[in-house]
């Protein structure tokens, strides 16, 4: 697959970035990665009985958002 820089309407206030789960992107010279896919993203981190659980799936979701910047090049991880 061809390599192409994202889209960008300059007549809307979008750019487009992917057009599919697929596509691989990066930032600032990272690798460029595909859409990330955890089970965390599935479900609701507020939707729980417990506040333990309710802990617990707000750490997971940190720790999947601070991946996936990490992974697009967004923040700077421990590398």
């Amino acid at each position: 697959m061809p390599v192409r820089e994202g889209a960008l309407d300059r007549s809307a206030i979008a750019a487009l970035v992917g057009l599919a789960p697929t596509d691989a992107i990066q930032f600032y010279g990272a690798t460029p990665v595909t859409q990330r896919a955890a089970s965390i993203q599935g479900a609701s981190v507020v939707s729980v009985s417990s506040n333990i659980t309710i802990a617990a799936s707000l750490t997971a979701w940190i720790v999947e958002v601070t991946n996936t910047l990490i992974g697009l090049g967004l923040w700077k991880g421990s590398t």
